[in-house]
């Protein structure tokens, strides 16, 4: 019989577990936000973050939009030529590079290459007692090592995104030229005559929003990590997996809004 009460309430433990847990998550992202109105402002400190998750992740966004573009080129031109609708592929390709796979892939790259760093160096850090030394140095170590790296990642995230953005649509344009034979300026003509700025804004939208997501996991997770070696091992884990879940699943709400909202 107990046995079958404890099958029975795992289910019911394992959410409570978990809604405790975003609950906690909740409650200090509220408290960082009026700490980070407050002095004193460590822009030093913001200024290495952005070369660090910015500029350190340029090569990996580079290669990553020049195959994409590729790609979409491709596999686009097959499905297009069977309906004689190449004409149509220049502003296909830009909305779905611009609007869906620029934000999300150039965030699956900041959280292999950026996130899990982050996490691993602060989790590196509490592990050691360094973030304890800081706090008896009477600094406020959420201030000097958390916010830094938020606002970092929500600086850093757009900006990447209008670099891949670049990057995989001219790949794919000389793709299409030069190997698919498409008329280049009709590729271009079909872009001009259907573009809006929402097929560009919401995808720096998504950027900004993603990069808070991503570096207040990131922060949260290595802040609070415990366990030694092995639990800074658990929290780059941690932090990179449940980064790509959220990543996906504001997609898809922040997709709908727009959606809603004709944008």
């Amino acid at each position: 019989m107990e046995a079958i009460f404890t099958f029975i309430g795992k289910p019911f433990v394992a959410l409570y577990n978990l809604m405790d847990r975003f609950g906690r998550f909740i409650i200090f992202q509220l408290k960082l936000f009026p700490l980070s109105l407050r002095r004193p402002w460590r822009v030093k400190q913001i200024f290495e973050q952005l070369d660090v998750i910015g500029v350190g992740t340029v090569s990996v966004i580079f290669l990553t939009a020049l195959f994409t573009g590729m790609v979409e080129a491709v596999q686009l031109y097959q499905g297009f030529s069977k309906f004689g609708a190449e004409g149509f592929m220049g502003y296909t390709i830009f909305i779905s590079i611009t609007r869906e796979l620029g934000p999300v892939f150039t965030s699956l790259m900041v959280i292999s290459r950026a996130i899990s760093s982050m996490s691993a160096e602060l989790g590196t850090m509490r592990v050691t007692e360094q973030i304890d030394a800081i706090e008896t140095l009477a600094v406020d170590s959420k201030k000097y090592l958390l916010i830094p790296r938020i606002i970092a990642t929500m600086l850093s995230v757009p900006m990447l995104v209008i670099f891949f953005d670049f990057i995989s649509n001219l790949s794919a344009f000389l793709i299409s030229w030069l190997m698919l034979d498409l008329n280049p300026v009709a590729y271009v003509d079909t872009i001009k005559q259907l573009l809006s700025l929402s097929d560009i804004g919401t995808g720096l939208i998504k950027g900004v929003v993603f990069g808070y997501f991503m570096g207040a996991i990131g922060a949260y997770i290595g802040y609070f990590t415990s366990g030694g070696a092995k639990g800074v091992g658990i929290s780059t884990t941690k932090a990179v997996v449940l980064s790509a879940v959220t990543i996906f699943i504001a997609n898809y709400f922040l997709s709908t809004i727009f959606m809603i909202l004709n944008w």
